[in-house]
């Protein structure tokens, strides 16, 4: 990540939980289009480049859940995913970000 941060065009995708890839700090994500390994399934978010967003879980029927919403960057280069159907914003300071892969701290 330059002084900067990371370009809206790269963090506008759908991003899938690489958690095989998790450290004891961080959590990695892979663009949806990455070969993962095998998985009941993956949580995850979409980042589009007109600030609208998709939160991505599992239902208790291991079926994809998506929940529609918005994201920013702050200040202090958090990125925040709101989501008003859950009344929920998710805070994720980034490490470091690429096409292929973001790290954020867990």
């Amino acid at each position: 990540m330059n002084e900067e941060g990371i370009s809206p065009s790269v963090l506008s995708q759908r991003w899938l939980h690489s958690h095989e890839e998790d450290t004891e700090n961080e959590m990695v994500f892979r663009p949806s289009t990455y070969p993962f390994p095998r998985s009941r399934g993956r949580t995850g978010f979409e980042l589009r480049p007109d600030g609208s967003a998709a939160v991505l879980g599992i239902a208790p029927t291991d079926a994809p859940q998506e929940q529609q919403g918005t994201w920013t960057i702050d200040a202090a280069k958090q990125l925040l995913v709101h989501v008003p159907a859950l009344q929920q914003t998710t805070k994720m300071t980034i490490v470091s970000g690429s096409p292929d892969r973001l790290v954020v701290k867990k």
